[in-house]
């Protein structure tokens, strides 16, 4: 298979930064080649699932068939202080870096407990509390920091065993001719997702966050969900945009855009096909994240005192 995306993350740099659509496909091709490592779920009975941000969105959708407690970094004393019965913890970081290191560190000194790390950081700082056969590395590419595109949906994607080609194909064949050319009239996305993938909603809308911070609206919930006081308030300049199921009742003329999933579609097509849209909304307005990256990882980098790159290498 072709992987022009992929090939152009290995050269671009903080002056040309590529949108979430080109990571996404990017994502797409290197996965299609690289094998990823199986997690096995009878491990543990009831693990607590330690992530941040899209890394405890990813826990919660790889383990929604076990009897897990899920934590960030903020809720991790309250659910460890208050839960019974957890006898093994999952620690989700891309980098294996900054909470993780924290927390594998309260996990194995303090609380005993076996721990598994997944991560895409064969050299992941919190390897030092753990054994070399509890860390599973997934494969990733070069991409923005925050993007975290083809190291979530790695591991997503070893969960639903969903084949990374045929997304990829769909997106090209199908999405693709579906993306309207005036995104950028709009300064408000309402994006609308079958109520089997709720759990991704915060990652959808963590996107919008990262992508445009307060200058593009992006809100993110289920039909059923939008039923209940969500359009109160309506604006001429808010795009509705269903994946999978089309409807006609929420949003006006012109202000409806339906995407189609492919039939059994799983966690990893409805995470690759809400990011290529939301890339090609961030083409259509201006370059808020590429605009502010730089002074951001300045700033974090003081925050967690490391040195944080705007590129993942």
């Amino acid at each position: 298979m072709d992987h022009p995306n992929r090939d152009a993350l290995k050269t671009f740099n903080e002056h040309s930064l590529p949108d979430l659509d080109v990571v996404t496909l990017g994502a797409l091709e290197l996965l299609a080649e690289e094998d990823v490592p199986s997690f096995d779920y009878s491990l543990f009975k009831r693990p607590v699932v330690v992530g941040s941000g899209n890394a405890e969105i990813t826990g919660r959708i790889l383990f929604e068939k076990q009897d897990a407690v899920f934590a960030d970094e903020s809720s991790y004393e309250t659910v460890m202080s208050s839960v019974r019965g957890i006898d093994g913890a999952v620690l989700i970081s891309s980098s294996g870096s900054k909470h993780a290191v924290v927390l594998a560190r309260d996990l194995h000194q303090t609380r005993k407990l076996p721990i598994r790390l997944l991560t895409n950081n064969p050299n992941a700082p919190a390897k030092e509390h753990l054994a070399p056969e509890d860390i599973l590395v997934f494969p990733k590419n070069r991409e923005p920091y925050t993007y975290n595109t083809s190291t979530y949906m790695g591991m997503i994607l070893s969960y639903t065993k969903e084949n990374t080609v045929a997304i990829r194909n769909f997106i090209l064949s199908d999405t693709a001719s579906r993306i309207r050319s005036d995104f950028a009239d709009f300064d408000a996305f309402y994006l609308i997702v079958p109520s089997s993938y709720n759990t991704m909603r915060e990652m959808f809308q963590t996107k919008f966050d990262e992508l445009f911070g307060p200058y593009v609206s992006g809100r993110v919930f289920t039909l059923e969900q939008t039923k209940h006081a969500k359009t109160v308030i309506a604006s001429e300049k808010e795009l509705f945009i269903s994946f999978g199921e089309e409807q006609d009742v929420f949003g006006g003329e012109g202000r409806r855009l339906h995407i189609p999933l492919p039939h059994h579609a799983g966690y990893g097509a409805m995470m690759a096909i809400g990011y290529y849209v939301i890339g090609h909304i961030q083409k259509q307005h201006p370059p808020y994240f590429k605009k502010n990256i730089v002074r951001y990882m300045e700033e974090t980098s003081r925050v967690f005192g490391n040195t944080l790159k705007p590129i993942v290498e």
